[in-house]
């Protein structure tokens, strides 16, 4: 098995590797399937217009070898003649070439798709090297191509013996009798279904070989497919750098937001959550921001300068942060607790502006028990 740097190639192709090798001009193709197309086309084409084709050679040929005073007295008519037989011959074979050259271009493609490669036209150095010829003369490849020639030969020349020595008596006879007894009789068509029988036995040893031997090629070692992978994927310190970027403009969307709360409540030192409640857009307060250590140091510091009301509740704030994500309604399980919490900073706005004695915050908060194990510092 072919080696790479030590490593077998025992991974199947990846689809990247797939499409790449389609892009370099390398898919499956089957000469002998391309054979066996064209021969069955061109046999039926030549059933289908073999009556039209014979009436056209036969006025050509009369038309050409019939010769009067006046055209001999006129060369321009001989060459207009020829010109006007050779056009009506052409006329008449061009649907029986025209299948011909259909069913060369579909053999190919029928089997490893349409693809096209320029690069492959330009001249290569390394296909002048005696050395490589020699080991291409000798690989797998070569000898597979010479087991099928060796096999069609065989095949093909079994049965147009078999074939010519049934019909020999009518083979001699041919030259005596006319052009549609040969194109339309019965020697044709056992020629066109017995040749057609040993190609398709070619063919059907040939594709399942060329379908293998292309997946063989293309397979890959196990470093080959992780290069891949991190070709594809992204090398991770990119991935890194992409994520460390993402989350900076993350934060930065998060810290414009801290403004619009109605309060902040913290740990008081290791968590931040700050919530905003409007009845209009939810029937829960959401969550504008929140973090841990320096992100909460930064949250509470842009609320002190927003002049946003911090509320120490450690309970409370691990519960929120453990629990709800940014621009995402609170569990119901803290809508109490919280409330309690807005409550009492409505109060101190409208004591502030009414000057009457501000009430004392909420303590005792009706935080689960659940949520202060899970996150406790």
């Amino acid at each position: 098995m072919a080696e790479t740097d030590g490593q077998e190639r025992t991974e199947q192709a990846t689809s990247k590797r797939l499409e790449d090798a389609r892009k370099e001009g390398q898919v499956v193709r089957s000469r002998e399937l391309s054979v066996l197309l064209s021969l069955l086309g061109s046999g039926f084409a030549l059933f289908w217009t073999g009556p039209a084709l014979i009436d056209s050679l036969k006025k050509a040929l009369t038309s050409s070898l019939g010769f009067d005073a006046a055209r001999l007295h006129s060369p321009d008519s001989l060459s207009e003649q020829l010109v006007e037989s050779g056009v009506q011959v052409m006329l008449t074979l061009t649907p029986f070439l025209g299948v011909i050259c259909l069913l060369s271009l579909v053999g190919p493609v029928l089997l490893g798709g349409w693809s096209f490669n320029g690069s492959l036209m330009l001249p290569k150095l390394e296909r002048l090297d005696p050395l490589q010829g020699i080991v291409r003369m000798f690989s797998l490849k070569s000898v597979m191509e010479l087991v099928k020639a060796i096999i069609k030969v065989t095949l093909v020349g079994a049965v147009a013996f078999a074939i010519i020595g049934k019909s020999l008596d009518k083979v001699i006879l041919l030259p005596l009798g006319d052009i549609a007894g040969a194109l339309g009789g019965n020697l044709m068509l056992w020629c066109l279904v017995g040749f057609s029988s040993a190609l398709l036995a070619v063919a059907g040893l040939d594709v399942p070989y060329q379908i293998w031997q292309h997946r063989h090629q293309l397979m890959m070692t196990k470093q080959e497919v992780k290069d891949e992978m991190k070709e594809t994927e992204g090398r991770p310190e990119v991935k890194q750098a992409i994520r460390r970027r993402q989350q900076e403009i993350s934060q930065k969307r998060m810290m414009a937001a801290v403004p619009k709360a109605d309060v902040v409540i913290t740990n008081p030192t290791h968590y931040a959550v700050a919530l905003k409640y409007d009845p209009q857009k939810g029937s829960a307060p959401i969550v504008l921001a929140k973090g841990k250590d320096h992100i909460a140091a930064k949250i509470r510091e842009i609320a002190e300068e927003n002049k946003i009301m911090l509320f120490s509740a450690p309970p409370l704030a691990r519960a929120l942060y453990a629990s709800t994500e940014l621009n995402r309604q609170i569990p119901e399980d803290l809508f109490v607790a919280v409330a309690q919490v807005l409550a009492w900073i409505y109060q101190l706005r409208r004591s502030a502006v009414t000057r009457k004695a501000a009430p004392p915050p909420p303590t005792n908060l009706p935080v689960p028990a659940a949520y202060d194990k899970s996150t406790k510092l």
